[in-house]
């Protein structure tokens, strides 16, 4: 078996690089080949993964955090190429909600023992296409909302590092916030809504555990929606908390739908899916079934 392993060293701070030799050693186990695809960029890391699929490999296997994830993602996507996913980032949402082990070298022994014994589960991705162009793929969850106006604001920020710097582009957001006109078609009902915060969800969460959109399954077909409606600063933070649980959907001024495809427009506004920048609105978001062997 020839493996092609995509590591991000950098992943959650870097915390888990050290457990990068343990893990090509359980990957290889089994006698596979484990050939490394290094990169100085996404961009390159992209290239290469694109190229392993490409030429062949018999899975791909990203270390790392969602990021990661969501680079590898782009290669296999429909290609019936068994993926594995060793988590080793901050958050790890898809993994969590794939139900993955935590730990680094044991998901690195599930996929192994599943490329082995020929073992996959087909999972739901979303497809999105953006008018200008763009064609990308995601496993969590699209933010086209508050969070995605924060997480836009903190990559054009070059002071403070790290999370501080997250927190400093909430609270200036937090400052900034207004709603924003939104037009939303769910398989071809067509509505138009003013919100301050609209998701997309194949899986629950984003953002290190918040369940935006309870409830999401990945082999259902369908697309979860969260959108809540124009919301003053203190109640939008009195709500994120009731993210963590899910139990913000209870709330009457949040409402939930589901589709096959979602069409979203909005002036000014960038998406955001797997925690990175995908294209500015108007988008598509398809679901598509099975779109991604899970070695599991």
């Amino acid at each position: 078996m020839n493996i092609a392993l995509l590591a991000n060293p950098t992943a959650g701070k870097g915390r888990r690089a050290g457990l990068l030799p343990a893990v090509q050693e359980r990957l290889r186990a089994d006698g596979a080949d484990v050939v490394m695809l290094g990169g100085g960029s996404a961009a390159e890391a992209r290239e290469r993964a694109h190229r392993a699929v490409a030429d062949g490999c018999d899975a791909l296997v990203a270390m790392g955090g969602d990021g990661t994830v969501h680079l590898g993602l782009q290669a296999v996507a429909g290609t019936g190429v068994p993926f594995g996913i060793v988590p080793a980032g901050t958050g790890n949402d898809f993994a969590v909600r794939l139900g993955l082990p935590a730990s680094p070298v044991a998901a690195a022994g599930v996929a192994a023992d599943a490329l082995r014994d020929g073992r996959s589960r087909a999972v739901d991705l979303a497809r999105v296409s953006g008018a200008d162009g763009t064609a990308a793929w995601f496993g969590a969850v699209l933010a086209a909302g508050f969070d995605a106006f924060v997480n836009e604001r903190a990559n054009r920020m070059r002071w403070p590092k790290g999370a501080q710097r997250y927190n400093r582009a909430i609270v200036e957001e937090l400052l900034a916030l207004r709603p924003r006109r939104y037009r939303m078609s769910l398989d071809g009902a067509v509505t138009e809504f003013d919100s301050v915060l609209v998701a997309v969800g194949n899986t629950e969460s984003y953002g290190g555990g918040f369940r935006i959109a309870p409830g999401a399954d990945p082999s259902d077909g369908l697309l979860d929606v969260v959108v809540a409606e124009p919301l003053g600063r203190l109640t939008l933070m009195r709500l994120r908390p009731r993210v963590l649980k899910g139990t913000h959907v209870l709330d009457r001024r949040v409402s939930t739908h589901r589709a096959r495809t979602v069409e979203l427009a909005g002036a000014g506004i960038t998406a955001y899916a797997d925690g990175e920048r995908i294209c500015p609105l108007p988008v598509t978001i398809t679901c598509v079934p099975g779109a991604l062997t899970l070695l599991a």
